[in-house]
Order: C-alpha cells, then structure tokens, then sequence
C-alpha cells in the first residue's frame, strides 16, 4: 500500500450504525461471493449507514478524481467554515463561491466541485426546506427550516430506486456517488459503488465482462454478492485495489503467488510473460 494513502478507507467515514456485513461459513455460490469473502479474511469490517446524507453527498464529491489524503483536509475545512452549528446545505446555498473554492482547494477541481456543492445545495434548501423537522410548514412556524435534516430523512426513508433516480438528476452526481450515499447515509443493503478500483478489478477477474462500463460491473456483483456483503466488498476492493492489484504493477506480475486471488483471477488484460499490463477492455 502506499504512503500517501491512509490505512483505511475515509470516504466511508465512521462505521456509523446500520448494516452490518455478515460472512457466514457456507460455501460461496459465485465466484464474486468468493472474492468478497476472501477480502473478509483480509480486511477490517464495519458497519454501514448512520452519515448525514447532505455531509456525505458533499464528501463524496470532494473525493471525486483525487485521493482520501488529498479530500479529507478540504472535508475537515468546510465542516469547520460552514457545518460550526448550522444546516450545511443553507450554508453552502448562501457560500460564495470563490470563497468555498479556496476552503476546499486541497481536494482539486475545486473550482469545479465548489460550483456544483452549491447547486446541489441551491436545489436541497428549495427542494427540501419547505417543511421543519417537526413536519410543520416553516412559513407558518417559529422553528427554523432544516433542509439537510429532511433530505437525510429523504435517503434514509423512501424507496432506494427513488432516492438514486434523485440523486442522478443532481448536476454533478453520478452513479458511484449516488450509490455511495445510499451506502455510507442510507446504510442499503445490495449497494455495491463502483469506483476506478473496482471497475479495474472485477473485469480483470473476468467476472465481469472486459468491456463493461461502470454500471455494467455494478449491475453483475449486484446481481451476485448477497446484499449484506456489497457494502463492505466495496471498501474492501479498494483496499485490495490499493495493496495488490494496482492499476499498473498487479502484485502477480512479480509472483503469480503473491495476489491473495491468484486461484480465483483470469487476468485479463495482465500478461507476467511479458510485464505487460493493459485495460481489459484491450486484452487479447
């Protein structure tokens, strides 16, 4: 693993409560159930759900295109400039742009991720402050609006094909962050986010399809991981993506044996004859 990354995985945040990954002892029914149990011999396990759903929608935009060393500090920043007491969501919706830019530069883009973190927050406060958290119409109430609060009831309430369809209609959101939130706010079971690492991962298995896009390996471990395993098979593929299987020296290039899954992998797209190591979707 390297040095600049941490030893575990911050985007998920604190373990939280909620959904709780469970390996039973029987035997695996695919091969991706296989792989997920085996990371679980490896790696730590936690617990899923319980993150307020606007912080981890903003968190998992800082993470995007850049590392957890780089996204927690630009976090840990703007919790400290605009969550101090407050509704995250009205203050990023009032938030100068510029001025959040600079508080979240460490994170890159952040030109960039400012201007959508307010949109989405623009579209929260209107979407979701029409009522306070006692269900009162808050232009006939004294309490205060809380947009984030009814969103955070919004994730981790309704139905969780609505809450993605939503989530995708924001500017700026995709899939892995969509279903990230679900994940991390809603504690979902049968989520599984695809990320760069497990989209590299899994076709290079070969249990997914070489060419298969992001939401094509989502839709096959989806389909074959039991729901309480999807969770903790994200966090935990990114570890092994970190340590082992790396985009451009795979651990088996230098011993077949040193990957924890040589008997379980195709590698497709690595070839140890040769050193050499491209996208599956360019295997041979």
């Amino acid at each position: 693993m390297s040095d600049d990354e941490p030893a575990e995985n911050i985007s998920g945040g604190s373990a939280g409560g909620g959904l709780a990954a469970e390996f039973d002892e029987h035997e695996a029914e695919t091969r991706a159930e296989a792989v997920v149990d085996r990371l679980g011999e490896r790696y730590w396990q936690k617990a899923y759900g319980g993150q307020d759903a606007f912080e981890c929608l903003v968190r998992t935009i800082l993470s995007q295109n850049t590392s957890d060393k780089a996204s927690q500090p630009a976090h840990d920043a703007l919790m400290d400039r605009y969550g101090d007491g407050t509704d995250l969501a009205v203050a990023l919706a009032d938030a100068e742009q510029s001025a959040l830019a600079e508080t979240i530069e460490s994170a890159g883009l952040y030109n960039q991720k400012s201007k959508t973190m307010i949109a989405i927050a623009e579209r929260v406060v209107d979407e979701y402050g029409s009522v306070d958290a006692s269900g009162e119409d808050a232009s006939d109430s004294e309490t205060e609006s809380r947009p984030a609060e009814e969103f955070d009831a919004f994730v981790t309430e309704e139905d969780p094909a609505t809450v993605r369809e939503t989530l995708l209609d924001f500017s700026g959101v995709g899939p892995k962050t969509a279903d990230c939130v679900l994940l991390f706010s809603g504690g979902r079971a049968g989520v599984f986010p695809v990320d760069t690492h497990v989209h590299r991962i899994y076709r290079r298995l070969g249990i997914a399809a070489p060419d298969a896009d992001h939401e094509g390996v989502r839709e096959v471990l989806e389909a074959q991981v039991p729901a309480e395993k999807c969770g903790f098979g994200h966090t935990a593929s990114i570890q092994f993506g970190r340590e082992y299987c790396t985009a451009r020296k795979p651990a088996c290039l230098d011993d077949p044996e040193a990957c924890p899954m040589a008997d379980l992998c195709e590698q497709v797209g690595v070839y140890p004859a040769t050193g050499e190591v491209t996208d599956p979707a360019e295997a041979d």
